[in-house]
């Protein structure tokens, strides 16, 4: 199966007081860095979905990111845009920018448990989180997203599609909304 990301890092970090894209890491990373450096230890093929502002700021290589000048309409608005450069992969993990925590062991093992028909959420402690494996029979519904409701509508869409992964990896019920919760979990 193919089998590639969709890394979403278009917000406006309103609550960060800046953006927490950028944010310097303890180790000297940024968060945006080490969530593209994790993942891509996992998978091969990265879309970044990014507004044009943030494109020369961005660690990473220019072809991998996509311009979405419509990035103030939300995320599912921003998941639909990026949905539109998966359509020759038979799944899709949908990642969000400011999770840097996430172990690539835990993206490798929901990249492992991808089906084209499925979707894959991980769960913590009884809890779901992020990042989200869609298979291509979802595509076309996460293509249809509005605003800023993103792809879990899906999962309340379609419950008999969904597997749940139970991982040991408590970074994939956090993102990062305020500088507290960088600190918070840089101390964990």
């Amino acid at each position: 199966m193919r089998i590639g990301a969709l890394l979403l890092a278009a917000g406006f970090s309103n609550r960060f007081g800046g953006n927490k894209l950028l944010a310097r890491l303890d180790n000297g990373s940024t968060v945006f860095a080490q969530t593209l450096d994790r993942l891509s230890a996992a998978v091969k093929e990265v879309v970044i979905v990014t507004r044009p502002d943030l494109i020369s700021a961005l660690e990473a290589n220019e072809s991998q990111i996509q311009s979405f000048d419509d990035a103030d309409q939300g995320m599912g608005a921003s998941l639909a845009f990026g949905i539109k450069f998966t359509r020759l992969w038979d799944a899709c993990i949908v990642c969000l920018g400011d999770m840097p925590f996430v172990r690539t062991a835990t993206y490798s093992l929901l990249i492992e448990s991808a089906d084209k028909e499925r979707i894959v959420i991980p769960e913590y402690s009884g809890t779901r989180g992020n990042p989200v494996v869609f298979g291509c029979k979802h595509f076309d519904s996460l293509a249809e997203l509005e605003g800023d409701s993103g792809g879990k509508s899906l999962l309340a869409r379609h419950p008999q599609d969904l597997i749940s992964i139970k991982v040991t990896d408590p970074a994939v019920l956090t993102d990062i909304d305020t500088p507290a919760d960088l600190a918070d979990l840089q101390s964990l």
